[in-house]
């Protein structure tokens, strides 16, 4: 059995969990929004006295090994998800880099990276931005959602435009994130 399996989930208040019997689709509903997962129909999953626990299916046709992994996969899914909508999720962006900037309007983003040209990406509606440029520091870019998943892959889009470099210690990082710095090359013997 897996280890992360076998741990319950707790149900906060103002969340409600359903499952779709025939789809085997979860549903959870809560403040912050409302999100669906598909799960495997080797594992099952029980909701009771506020707890929702998940179990394998010994009588599935799907390989024991993948039902294992299946197990620990889905409970952290649904664990994600009761997180992102009683709670919410939310990322630090800092742009570190002579002479770039971001600025939003909306969900529409711009970022002025050093290229020739501004990049412009527009967000989902699920995610929240909110952009900060003041003086003498580096601009940072918060992004919010409920969706843990929709919220690391935006801002690994993000990063790729400029990843962080070792040398100068330049790009698109996460706020506290440290970058392990490389000396230059030295100047040659003579």
């Amino acid at each position: 059995m897996s280890r992360i399996g076998k741990l319950p989930i707790s149900i906060p208040s103002g969340v409600t969990v359903t499952l779709d019997e025939k789809t085997n689709v979860v549903t959870v509903k809560g403040p912050k929004g409302e999100l669906s997962q598909y799960v495997d129909p080797s594992i099952k999953m029980e909701n009771k006295d506020g707890q929702i626990t998940f179990s394998v299916d010994e009588n599935s046709p799907v390989d024991a090994k993948q039902k294992h992994a299946f197990h620990g996969l889905y409970r952290s899914l649904v664990n994600n998800m009761v997180i992102g909508v009683s709670e919410g999720y939310k990322k630090t962006l800092e742009l570190v880099g002579v002479g770039y900037r971001v600025s939003n309007q909306g969900n529409l983003i711009e970022f002025s990276l050093g290229y020739t040209h501004p990049i412009f990406i527009q967000l989902p509606a699920e995610v929240k931005v909110e952009s900060k440029s003041e003086r003498n520091q580096n601009p940072i870019l918060i992004l919010e959602s409920c969706d843990k998943q929709l919220l690391g892959l935006i801002c690994a889009k993000i990063r790729s435009f400029r990843k962080p470099e070792p040398y100068k210690g330049k790009g698109v990082l996460f706020q506290g994130e440290v970058i392990r710095r490389k000396s230059g090359k030295t100047a040659a013997a003579k």
